[in-house]
């Protein structure tokens, strides 16, 4: 893990007004800031035109793709004029798929999505897995490593078991400031955290944006 903490701002909107705010207002020489643009703002009417004329800025596209191989390779062909740093696609669509997809990626980084932070263990067994949340997620890891993906996404709790398996970057999401954890399952303050970026979205969004990104790079120290 870098000395230097690297957060992904979710930018979760549909207003590329308030992604120019977030941008504008959370620019700090303190950590490495990327920004991550999931399906809402990705599919709103201004939202692929916007993410086109970003420049200098790391680009993380959350579209946990998960479909048959023709189609995920389509899709990512169709995403190569953005520009993109960091694509994610499901683990879960099957070898096949992520071989594909890595494959044709080019600059782009393919991070894989393990088990979503928003489920718990009684959850997985509703959706019909038997596993534990921790065993599949170190599955999935493998599989990543297999395929040799870019990056992997995890929650905090699974970081240090996937860390043994994956060797390049690890992404976490479910990440709080304080006791507010929103609608993560499994969540972590995140100065306890030990992966290569942090996602964040609410508690730096929400309110004074840089007030809020000065209060985080004190409590990740």
């Amino acid at each position: 893990m870098s000395k230097i903490k690297k957060i992904f701002i979710a930018c979760d909107t549909t207003n590329p007004k308030k992604v120019r705010k977030i941008i504008n207002q959370s620019r700090t020489n303190k950590i490495i800031i990327g920004y991550k643009f999931g399906l809402e703002f990705m599919n709103s009417k201004q939202g692929r035109q916007f993410i086109s004329k970003l420049r200098n800025k790391i680009i993380f596209v959350d579209l946990k793709l998960n479909d048959t191989v023709n189609t995920m390779v389509s899709t990512v062909k169709a995403l190569r004029d953005l520009k993109i740093n960091y694509l994610t696609v499901h683990i879960s669509s099957g070898l096949a798929s992520l071989k594909a997809v890595k494959k044709i990626s080019g600059k782009m980084k393919i991070v894989g999505v393990t088990t979503l932070t928003s489920l718990n263990n009684k959850d997985l067994k509703l959706i019909g897995y038997n596993r534990s949340i921790k065993n599949l997620v170190a599955h999935q890891a493998k599989l990543a490593k297999k395929v040799s993906l870019d990056a992997l996404v995890c929650s905090p709790y699974e970081v240090s078991t996937v860390r043994k398996i994956f060797k390049k970057e690890i992404i976490t999401p479910g990440v709080q400031i304080g006791k507010k954890n929103y609608d993560q399952k499994r969540s972590m303050e995140a100065k306890k955290v030990k992966s290569d970026w942090l996602v964040i979205g609410r508690a730096i969004t929400r309110g004074n944006i840089k007030k809020n990104i000065q209060n985080l790079t004190k409590k990740l120290k």
